[in-house]
C-alpha cells in the first residue's frame, strides 16, 4: 500500500489583483499547511505557485491517512457514579451513552488525585482524500480578500471569477466542488500562446508541464528573478542599468505569466525635469523600469514587459512610447507652471485645506509646527531662523500641481521648488526631510534643520490626534502615530540630540489646547502621548537587543531625554555582565523592600552608627557619591555603575553583620538613612533591583 502521495491544488481565475497576488498565494499555502497539521497529516515539503490567472499549492509526500489513535474519555468521579444502592447513577449512564457504549464497557481510571469512570476507544484515522476538500475550502474562506465578488448566476464569492480547479492526489483526482467548480486534472496555459486545456498526470510535473506546454512560468520567485535579470540585460544594451524597486518588481511579476522585456525611449528634453518626477511617472503610471547611467543619472530609456512573445515587438515598443510621452508632457507642464509662483505665496492657501476636523487647517498646523521648530532649535542651539522658515514653507508644495498629481512627491518637490525660489539649501533640504524616516529602517533626516522639522511635525500630529481622542487601537492606526513616534525617537537617538521629550510634548499639548473648541485636559493628553512614545521606545530597544528587565530598570527612574535613556540602558547592559551585578541587584531589591515596608522613617541624615561594618559602608558610600558626581554630569553612566559596583563587599558585610530593624529607634532610623543613601546613589543611573537573575 502506498503510504505517501504528492498533492496539487490549483484554482484558475480571471486576472487576480497584482498588488495582492503574492499575499493571497502565501495565505492559501499557510491555510492549507495549517489545516494539514490540524488534521495530523504528515508531509515533507510544500510550495506555493502564483500567476495572474492562478493560485496553486503543491504538497510533497503527504500521508494517505491520519494515524490511528486511542482516545480516552474521563467521566464522573467514582463517588458520583453510583447511587446509594450501588446501581449506576444518571451521570454514569449518561457518560456511557455519550461514548456510544454500555455501562459495563466503562473502566476505572485511578490517579493521585482520585478515581473516575473512563472509556477507551480506538479511533481509525480518516483517509486523506476525504479530508482535503474541507481543508481547501476553509483555507479559501480565510484568504485576506478585502472585497469578494459574485459573477453570473452563482452564489459563490471570490476575489475574481473562477474558471477551473485542479485537485490531484498522486495520479488520481479527488472529486469535489470548489467555489462551484467540479475539480479535475485539466489546467489552462497562457491565454494567447496556449489557450487549450492541458491535462496533468502527476502533481510533481505541474511547473514543468505549464512551462513546456502552457507557456506559463508558474513559480512566482522564478518569474521575479527572470524579470530582474532580463531588465538589467535590456538596460545594459543601451549602456545603462535598470532602476528596480522591489514593489514594482513584484507587481510586474504578478502581471505577467510569460514576461518579455521591451526597451523604449522618450524625448531627452524631459531629462530637464527632476529625476524623481520621471521615475514616479514611469513607475506609478506605466509600470516601467527607468534606466540610469553609470553616474546614477537618468537615460532617455525605459524597460517594460509584455505578457506575450510578439512577432512584431517594435509595435509594442512604439505603442508604449506614444503612451508615455503625454504623461511626461503633463509633468513638464506642472513643473513649469508651479515655478511661476514661489512657495511663500502659497502659505495662506493652506488655510483652505483641513488637516483634521477637530484640529483646524494645515495653515494652523504650520504655525504650531513653526513654534515647535523654533522651540527645539533654541534648546539645541541651532539656527532658529532657518528652523522657522523651513516650518513655514514645509507644507506649501501640497498646493502645487505636481504634488496634486503625484502625492508621493510631497516634500521632494518642496525641496526643488524652494531651491528654485533661492531659499537657503538647508531650508530646502528640511522640507523634504520632514517626512524622514519614510519607512522602517530608512534613514532619518541628515540636516540639523531637517531633524528639527521632522520632530516638530510629528510631535504636533501626536499631540493633536491624541487630544482629539483618536488614539490607535489594536492594529488600527489611520494617522500612522506609531510610525510618527518611532520616527521621533530614531531621529533623536540616531543623531544624538539632547531633547527633553517630556517638555517638548507638554509644549505641543499646550498649543493644541488653544485651538477653539479643543480645550482638553492638557496634562492628561501630554501624559498619554509620553506613555505612547515610551511604549514605542521599548519596542525599539528590544529590537536593538536589550532585554525587558534592562528597559524596566531604566524606565523606573523616568529619564526625560531618549538619548539619555539609551546611554543609561547601555550602561545597565554592561553592568549586568560584571561579577558583582547579581549580588548588588539582589541587595538593591532587599534595600528597596526594607525601605518600602518599614513603618519607621529614615533619619534626615545618617547619624551615629554602632557596628564597624555599617561605619565602613557609610564611608564607602560617601566616597562613591563624591566619585560618581562628575561621571553623572558627563553622562558616563557605565563608569558610574562600575564605581558603585565597588560597594559590593561592603554591602554584603553590612547585611551579614547588621540588623537594620533594631529595637533602638534612633539607630534604626540611622541605618534606614544609610540604606536610603545607597538606594539614591544607584537610582541616579537606573533601578538595578529590576534586573532578573
Amino acid at each position: 500500500m502506498i503510504e505517501k502521495q504528492n498533492l496539487l491544488f490549483e484554482l484558475g481565475s480571471e486576472e487576480l489583483p497584482p498588488k495582492t497576488l503574492l499575499k493571497l498565494s502565501n495565505a492559501l499555502l499557510d491555510g492549507i499547511v495549517q489545516g494539514l497539521h490540524a488534521a495530523e497529516l504528515t508531509f515533507t515539503g510544500s510550495k506555493a505557485y502564483a500567476t495572474p490567472r492562478r493560485l496553486a499549492v503543491f504538497i510533497e509526500n503527504l500521508s494517505t491517512a491520519q494515524p490511528d489513535k486511542t482516545v480516552e474519555k474521563r467521566g464522573p468521579a467514582i463517588q458520583a457514579a453510583f447511587a446509594s444502592n450501588g446501581s449506576p447513577s444518571k451521570a454514569a449512564l449518561g457518560f456511557a451513552v455519550s461514548c456510544g457504549a454500555t455501562f459495563d464497557q466503562l473502566e476505572r481510571l485511578k490517579t493521585d488525585k482520585g478515581e473516575w469512570l473512563s472509556f477507551t476507544q480506538a479511533v481509525k484515522g480518516q483517509a486523506t482524500e476525504n479530508l482535503i476538500p474541507g481543508i481547501i475550502r476553509q483555507s479559501i474562506a480565510g484568504l485576506p480578500v478585502a472585497k469578494r465578488m459574485r459573477w453570473g448566476a452563482f452564489n459563490t464569492e471570490f476575489v475574481r471569477p473562477v474558471h477551473w480547479a485542479v485537485l490531484l492526489y498522486g495520479d488520481s483526482v479527488i472529486k469535489t466542488e470548489i467555489l462551484g467548480l467540479e475539480t479535475g486534472a485539466a489546467t489552462q496555459g497562457h491565454r494567447f500562446h496556449a489557450p487549450q486545456k492541458i491535462t496533468l498526470i502527476r502533481p510533481e510535473d505541474y511547473a514543468d508541464v505549464l512551462y513546456k506546454e502552457g507557456h506559463v512560468i508558474a513559480d512566482f520567485e522564478r518569474r521575479r528573478t527572470l524579470i530582474c535579470e532580463a531588465a538589467q540585460a535590456a538596460a545594459a544594451a543601451v549602456n545603462g542599468k535598470a532602476h528596480i524597486e522591489d514593489d514594482l518588481l513584484e507587481e510586474i511579476a504578478a502581471l505577467n505569466e510569460w514576461p518579455v522585456p521591451i526597451t523604449g525611449n522618450f524625448d531627452p528634453r524631459f531629462l530637464e525635469l527632476p529625476p524623481e518626477v520621471l521615475i514616479t511617472t514611469m513607475q506609478t503610471n506605466q509600470k516601467y523600469f527607468p534606466v540610469k547611467n553609470a553616474e546614477g543619472g537618468l537615460l532617455p530609456n525605459f524597460i517594460t514587459f509584455s505578457n506575450i512573445e510578439s512577432s512584431n515587438p517594435e509595435s509594442i515598443q512604439h505603442g508604449n512610447e506614444r503612451v508615455v510621452t503625454p504623461r511626461l508632457s503633463d509633468a513638464e507642464f506642472f513643473w513649469n507652471q508651479d515655478r511661476k509662483k514661489p512657495l511663500e505665496e502659497r502659505v495662506e492657501s493652506l488655510d483652505n485645506v483641513v488637516f483634521q476636523e477637530n484640529l483646524g487647517t494645515v495653515l494652523a498646523k504650520t504655525k504650531r509646527v513653526q513654534n515647535l521648530a523654533k522651540f527645539i532649535a533654541g534648546h539645541l542651539c541651532a539656527d532658529v531662523e532657518l528652523a522657522g522658515r523651513a516650518a513655514l514653507l514645509a507644507k506649501t508644495d501640497l498646493m502645487t500641481e505636481m504634488v496634486g498629481e503625484f502625492g508621493n512627491l510631497q516634500g521632494t518637490m518642496g525641496r526643488y521648488y524652494a531651491l528654485a525660489d533661492n531659499e537657503p539649501e538647508e531650508v530646502a533640504l528640511a522640507i523634504e526631510e520632514q517626512y524622514f524616516p519614510k519607512q522602517s529602517g530608512s534613514p532619518t533626516a541628515g540636516s540639523s534643520t531637517g531633524q528639527i522639522l521632522a520632530i516638530a511635525e510629528k510631535i504636533d500630529t501626536l499631540a493633536g490626534i491624541f487630544a482629539a481622542g483618536l488614539i490607535p487601537t489594536g492594529d488600527k492606526d489611520p494617522y500612522a502615530l506609531r510610525r510618527a513616534a518611532l520616527g521621533i525617537l530614531r531621529t533623536i537617538i540616531e543623531n544624538k540630540l539632547n531633547i527633553n521629550i517630556v517638555g517638548l510634548t507638554e509644549f505641543a499639548s499646550v498649543q493644541i489646547n488653544t485651538i477653539p473648541n479643543q480645550a482638553s485636559d492638557q496634562s492628561a493628553t501630554s501624559g498619554r502621548v509620553i506613555d505612547f512614545i515610551f511604549d514605542r521606545l521599548k519596542g525599539y530597544c528590544l529590537d536593538q537587543g536589550y532585554t525587558s528587565d534592562e528597559f524596566d530598570a531604566v524606565i523606573a527612574v523616568k529619564p526625560s531625554e531618549p538619548l539619555d535613556f539609551m546611554q543609561r540602558l547601555q550602561a545597565v547592559k554592561a553592568f549586568r555582565q560584571l561579577s558583582e551585578a547579581e549580588s548588588l541587584a539582589a541587595a538593591n531589591k532587599r534595600i528597596r523592600n526594607i525601605l518600602k515596608k518599614s513603618e519607621s522613617q529614615p533619619a534626615a541624615s545618617v547619624g551615629a552608627l554602632l557596628e564597624p561594618q555599617e561605619k565602613q559602608l557609610l564611608q564607602a558610600a560617601l566616597q562613591s557619591g563624591r566619585d560618581i558626581q562628575p561621571l553623572l554630569e558627563q553622562r558616563n553612566y557605565q563608569a558610574a555603575l562600575n564605581r558603585l559596583a565597588d560597594l559590593r563587599n561592603d554591602v554584603d558585610a553590612f547585611f551579614d553583620h547588621v540588623m537594620v530593624m533594631t529595637d533602638d529607634l534612633d539607630l534604626r532610623a540611622n541605618r534606614l538613612a544609610l540604606l536610603n543613601l545607597l538606594s539614591e546613589q544607584f537610582l541616579t543611573c537606573a533601578d538595578i533591583s529590576r534586573l532578573q537573575s
